[in-house]
């Protein structure tokens, strides 16, 4: 059955058609209101939308079968990640299709409060010629503080270093090494406030950046400085704002993107001369569009049909060809998880997940999420993913932590998992063989080549003769297949292990009268 994808914002007709040449079944419903939408969510596996879907906690609950929200655009801002994250649906945004186009906007801004564009158009319209009004400033030589120089702020430092600019930055998450290769000083927050002629903003609205532009701020700014948001609304306290351009104390400001869109007509910003505004157009040409319906078009495809996950803002992106190599491995990450699960002492409180050899080069925070979810599926009545279970890993106080270690244990790559708690702690570990062939290579002290799948059941034995012999009788009276049997015994040749692999779920009658056979210790009935 094709996977179901809902579009409920506008989204350009070549992303359409992307998703369905994927055989993907696609249906655009632009518009719809929000209870409109809570009552068809529930048959789609995808959504695709732009800024004007609320996609809130309270559609999330009604979107039973959702697995993938796809934004196509930068901000997530209408999109409550944390809820999804809970309910195990990826979000993922195009932070990359309109860049170019956003970085352009905010240079267009930067030119016409230097010159005045807007200000002299409009008084040329109303029979002025007011040239000595509207006198302006050269940017050449002039200082620009950009806040943040991610994909768009690294833009517009490239074009404002072409118009011989000097540039300063702030971003806290980038080396000196990387920020000196960009061309730019790397400054404090403070530091920027006092020494830029011209302020930009591309940081995303979190509870720290909220208000980042404060009445504090602005009064560190040179007297005359020109600011620019064409980020993300409530970054700005438009408040303090308009009384600071009131007063004289900054030379201009050029806003895209208000707090509350639109802005109220009695807004104070709007009665301000020496201030401009654009309604929201960062994204809006015809190439970005094209670009990030595209862009997240193939991304839905690409994680509907083969699970491949690109530019999620709640779980690792990990690109196609990476995927190909290390998807077996996660496959196995998620058994390991699942087989610990089983056999794990009662009260764990911490979940360690080791990965050796070649397999501790590879892109590793993925595993994590799929460990917890092989492990959480056996404790939890609520269906768990690897993009909820982290969370709910987290609320059930279990640390996990990860190792890597480029040290083989006797395999090129092998997979490792410990359990602890108040009870003890059980270990398993795997490879895979070839390409795409699991195995079990230890369960706790025994060494051992097993298949993870299906029905298994696990003993424990005095490594004694006729055990084997005994176990096969036991399963073939009950009319019980073996499809495979894997043996082990400890160093000092007391105890051996065993994982049999049967053609169907043992009855509980079975498991007992398995337990009284001669020298058997313990027997547990595994899933996998």
């Amino acid at each position: 059955m094709a996977a179901r994808v809902l579009v409920s914002d506008d989204l350009s007709a070549e992303g359409v058609e992307i998703m369905k040449k994927a055989g993907l079944e696609v249906d655009v419903k632009v518009g719809l209101e929000p209870d409109e939408l809570e009552r068809v969510v529930a048959e789609y596996d995808g959504l695709a939308v732009r800024s004007a879907t609320r996609v809130n906690a309270r559609l999330l609950q009604k979107a039973t079968r959702l697995k993938v929200v796809g934004r196509a655009g930068v901000g997530v801002d209408n999109v409550d990640t944390e809820a999804a994250t809970r309910r195990g649906v990826v979000v993922m945004n195009t932070p990359g299709g309109s860049s170019t186009t956003v970085a352009e906007l905010t240079l267009a801004h930067m030119l016409a409060l230097a010159r005045h564009v807007a200000q002299a158009t409009a008084s040329v319209k109303s029979g002025k010629w007011e040239k000595k009004k509207f006198q302006g400033r050269e940017l050449a030589g002039k200082t620009l503080g950009v806040v943040g120089i991610g994909n768009i702020g690294s833009i517009v430092v490239q074009r404002c270093l072409a118009m011989k600019m000097r540039v300063i930055a702030y971003d806290p998450f980038i080396s000196a090494e990387a920020a000196a290769k960009l061309g730019v000083a790397q400054v404090t927050l403070d530091e920027l406030w006092l020494d830029a002629d011209v302020i930009s903003l591309h940081v995303p609205l979190t509870e720290q950046t909220r208000n980042l532009v404060n009445a504090a701020a602005l009064d560190r700014m040179k007297r005359g400085a020109l600011l620019v948001n064409c980020a993300r609304g409530g970054l700005v306290d438009e408040r303090a704002l308009a009384a600071a351009l009131g007063a004289g104390r900054l030379g201009g400001a050029a806003l895209d993107v208000f707090e509350k869109e639109p802005p109220s007509p009695d807004h104070p910003l709007l009665k301000l001369d020496n201030f401009i505004c654009t309604p929201h157009l960062g994204a809006s040409t015809e190439e970005a569009q094209s670009a990030v319906a595209v862009a997240i078009a193939e991304q839905l495809a690409a994680y509907l049909t083969r699970g491949e996950v690109r530019n999620a803002v709640n779980l690792p992106s990990i690109p196609r060809e990476v995927l190909d190599s290390i998807g077996p491995y996660l496959d196995l990450a998620e058994k390991l998880g699942s087989l610990a699960a089983q056999i794990a002492p009662p009260a764990i409180r911490e979940v360690y997940l080791e990965l050796a050899g070649e397999l501790s080069r590879a892109p590793h925070r993925a595993f994590a999420g799929k460990l917890l979810k092989g492990l959480l599926q056996h404790v939890l009545d609520q269906p768990v993913n690897e993009v909820s279970a982290p969370v709910i890993a987290r609320e059930r106080g279990l640390v996990v932590r990860q190792d890597l270690n480029p040290e083989a244990h006797g395999y090129v790559s092998e997979l490792s998992v410990t359990l602890r708690g108040g009870g003890g702690e059980a270990s398993v570990a795997g490879t895979v063989f070839g390409k795409r062939e699991l195995r079990v290579v230890r369960v706790n002290q025994f060494r051992l080549e097993a298949v993870p799948e299906g029905d298994i059941i696990m003993f424990e034995n005095d490594d004694a003769p006729g055990v084997v012999g005994n176990i096969g009788a036991a399963l073939g009276a009950a009319g019980m297949n073996i499809a495979r049997i894997f043996l082990s015994r400890d160093a000092g040749r007391r105890s051996a292990f065993s994982l049999v692999n049967v053609d169907s779920a043992p009855t509980p009658e079975l498991l007992e009268k398995l337990r009284r056979l001669p020298h058997v210790q313990a027997v547990r009935q595994i899933r996998l």
